[in-house]
């Protein structure tokens, strides 16, 4: 059931126990009720590189708290709207329970956390964890209408096995294109020394990959690039945080340099949300330890909380 906001404390962000946005905790995924719910997925045991994006979840929900300003929501002067305000219910349902070193028990859980926010009709907001995570999202989806996927990565992530691995952090888009519910995906970011030999890439492309560097994307324009998505198709968004330029978002396990700048990838986000409808939202890889600076997460956090106001906006103006 859903409360008002407490107005009889001042309440500020450095204070009081740290959910998503200081949003509500929600422990009881058998009574979810909210417009979107928030769930984290603290698993790393995917990664071929640097671990530490299991402290992700942790990171971003700290760093959210910058952004509780409560139920009058958030105006934003150059689109003249206020964003998320009091017709928005957002939960925090915590994370989703992570079994050392098993994969798959640990991916089943996060499946069955995005499976109760689709039965409450809860738009999913997983936070990782490494992109592996993504897999078990998307799996939540089975029996559901089609859906395409956003990429915003530097990496592919597409490749079919590595040494037996089958779901770690270079699987996730592979995996995602043998489901009959996907229908496509629009991969951005990809560049330079990448996880994915070039047969990844035509494999991609036969499968039906649109695929775009940093540069080109720049080179189109964000309206351009929202526009190769499939004419008004449900849209699933994966954002993996090195996607962006290490010197932005330094905190991650396999930094690219050459990366998206913050409005690079705003402004396709804002685009996309205006003409499609979003079913679930990933943002994965945030390794809070490699950024003592800690502006890894506030970019994590910042970008998924304008990302929701994009989204039900969007939604409100139909």
């Amino acid at each position: 059931m859903r409360h008002g906001y407490d107005g009889g404390r001042l309440d500020l962000p450095f204070t009081g126990i740290c959910t998503f946005a200081r949003k509500p905790h929600m422990p009881d995924w058998s009574a979810i009720d909210a417009d979107a719910a928030i769930l984290g997925a603290p698993f790393d045991a995917g990664t071929q590189w640097r671990a530490g994006a299991r402290f992700g979840p942790r990171g971003v929900r700290e760093a959210s708290t910058l952004f509780s300003f409560g139920h009058a929501g958030a105006y934003d002067h150059e689109d003249d709207v206020t964003y998320l305000g009091s017709d928005v219910w957002i939960v925090d349902l915590g994370d989703a329970d992570i079994v050392h070193t098993d994969t798959v028990q640990s991916h089943a859980n996060i499946r069955a956390g995005v499976e109760a926010c689709l039965r409450a009709g809860a738009l999913p907001v997983v936070i990782g964890g490494d992109h592996s995570v993504n897999i078990p999202c998307i799996e939540a989806f089975e029996g559901h209408a089609p859906f395409h996927i956003l990429q915003i990565d530097a990496h592919l992530d597409f490749v079919d096995e590595r040494h037996g691995v089958t779901r770690g952090h270079g699987n996730p888009m592979r995996r995602a294109s043998e489901k009959p519910f996907v229908s496509g995906l629009t991969q951005l970011g990809i560049r330079n020394v990448s996880s994915t030999a070039r047969e990844g890439y035509e494999d991609a492309r036969a499968r039906g990959s649109d695929i775009l560097s940093v540069r080109q994307a720049r080179a189109l324009g964000p309206a351009a690039v929202a526009a190769r998505l499939p004419a008004g198709a449900p849209v699933y968004i994966t954002i993996d945080i090195d996607a962006f330029c290490p010197s932005i978002a330094p905190g991650t396990g396999t930094p690219s340099h050459g990366g998206f700048l913050y409005y690079d990838v705003l402004e396709v986000l804002q685009a996309v949300t205006r003409a499609h409808p979003v079913v679930g939202i990933d943002l994965v890889e945030v390794a809070p330890d490699y950024d003592p600076t800690g502006s890894t997460s506030i970019l994590a956090a910042q970008l998924l909380m304008n990302l929701l106001g994009f989204v039900f906006e969007s939604r409100t103006r139909g």
